[in-house]
């Protein structure tokens, strides 16, 4: 009876959930992923930097293969001539040669690329002057810009001027 009380007894007993082998197992695990991490993480990154390289690369190819197809329309006089007239607005000696200001009115497609290949300094200056050009208008004051600047005096007009002084010396007669 005590060969079969030994089973029941173990069974009938709670099991621990978590043995010695089972931590000793998990310990190791860890360890392997933790020392498996780092090697995978660059060989990712590495991974990264040859794709971004080869797309490099590949830009670079394209770049040098345009380059080379210029190099090569430059060797030809013809095309020369064709960029010193449309790019430096010069022509040959025998040739009449007319440059058109103003665009027409109703080529406005036109105006606005143009406009937008004008440098920033000229585009910002033109903004200003437009800027000035527009009236503004202040709410119940009925005043025109100019306006607000001081009025100079004329000779003999005996005013005081806009500043409201009393003590000017503008419309004062010395006597001596």
């Amino acid at each position: 009876m005590t060969e079969a009380a030994r089973p029941a007894a173990r069974t009938a007993g709670p099991r621990p959930r978590f043995t010695g082998r089972a931590a000793i197992l998990a310990v190791v695990l860890c360890a392997i992923a933790l020392s498996l991490a780092y090697p995978v993480r660059e060989y990712i990154a590495q991974r990264r930097q040859i794709d971004q390289l080869r797309a490099q690369s590949s830009q670079i190819a394209l770049q040098l293969k345009r380059l080379r197809r210029e190099q090569q329309r430059l060797r030809d006089p013809a095309y020369i001539e064709q960029l010193a007239r449309d790019r430096l607005h010069m022509c040959m000696p025998t040739q009449k040669c007319y440059v058109i200001i103003e665009p027409m009115p109703g080529n406005a497609e036109a105006t606005s690329a143009r406009h937008d290949q004008a440098p920033w300094y000229a585009r910002l200056r033109a903004s200003v002057q437009q800027a000035n050009d527009q009236p503004t208008a202040r709410s119940g004051q009925g005043r025109t810009p100019d306006s607000h600047a001081p009025r100079r005096q004329g000779p003999g007009t005996g005013g005081t001027g806009s500043t409201g002084s009393a003590g000017g010396t503008g419309g004062r007669a010395r006597h001596g």
